[in-house]
């Protein structure tokens, strides 16, 4: 099975510099796992960089990358916004936001200088970053008898399963998390056990 269940982030907010002809490019990177959470990023920087003419950014959000978005903030179309963007997708990273702020410094860089500026300034973040690789996981839950602990404890520890929640009376339930990729082989083996009921949380 193909690892489609990983995937990467950085693990905390980090900085990189970038500087061309007079002109600064500072690059923010954040951890963020939503779009409020990207607007708040983008005023913190805003605030802190409040000085600077442009604010530039780029973001991907969910496991399977569904939500990205660049933005030039008003330099030439695709200067900008589209390297960081670039950077972060060759990177394979998701849920994460860097913004470049730029200072100019009185010289026109040109679109081959100002893409090369982006570009350098989101990479020298993310080369600053702790990349962390995470799983996607699916919870189940197994209802079963007293009886049928064994059987159930005999899967979870055959598979590796993570264990989120337990409730063991006369009729039992288990929740667990396992790797998307395990899961269908996972659940069918569940399922065969008649004595077990398993259902997707």
């Amino acid at each position: 099975m193909i690892a489609s269940d990983k995937y990467k982030e950085v693990k905390s907010h980090t900085t990189g510099i970038y500087k061309e002809k007079g002109s600064k490019f500072i690059a923010y990177s954040y951890p963020v796992y939503s779009e409020q959470e990207v607007k708040e990023k983008l005023e913190e920087v805003k605030k802190l960089e409040y000085a600077a003419r442009h604010h530039c950014y780029a973001y991907i959000l969910n496991p399977d990358k569904s939500a990205q978005r660049a933005n030039d903030d008003g330099e030439p179309s695709s200067t900008a916004g589209k390297p960081i963007l670039g950077q972060i997708l060759s990177n394979d990273l998701t849920n994460i936001l860097i913004v470049v702020v730029r200072y100019f410094g009185g010289v026109k860089l040109g679109a081959p200088g100002l893409i090369r500026s982006y570009k350098t300034a989101a990479s020298e973040a993310i080369s600053e970053a702790i990349i962390i690789t995470k799983t996607i996981k699916e919870q189940y839950e197994v209802s079963f008898k007293y009886p049928q602990m064994n059987d159930v404890m005999r899967l979870v520890k055959e598979f590796d399963l993570a264990i989120v929640n337990t409730d063991f009376q006369i009729d039992c339930k288990l929740i667990f998390a396992v790797p998307k990729s395990k899961a269908e082989v996972v659940f069918e083996t569940f399922n065969k056990n008649h004595e077990l009921k398993i259902k997707e949380c």
